[in-house]
């Protein structure tokens, strides 16, 4: 696992978690990478997007995992194991 810096213990969490999913709200996160999460990750949508163009996205992305049912307002959203390939 490539050294990931401010995000990579959320790397490191989601690759230990056992089950498909992950139901987080952003203090969650927040407390898992020791550090507080950028104002956009509040205010766009589109930063939770698994997008690899984003290296916060491929943290969880190369952990096996995507974003789901992302709730700005309740600033929680659901990550899910992503299936293996040929699966």
């Amino acid at each position: 696992m490539a050294d990931q810096g401010k995000y990579g213990p959320l790397q490191r969490h989601l690759t230990e978690l056992d089950g498909g999913e992950w139901q987080a709200s952003f203090a969650d996160i927040e407390a898992v990478i020791g550090d507080s999460l950028p104002a956009s990750a509040r205010s766009r949508r589109s930063w939770w997007a698994n997008d690899r163009s984003h290296g916060h996205a491929r943290v969880w992305l190369d952990a096996g995992w995507q974003t789901a049912n992302v709730d700005m307002a309740a600033e929680s959203l659901r990550f899910q194991r992503t299936p293996a390939p040929g699966n």
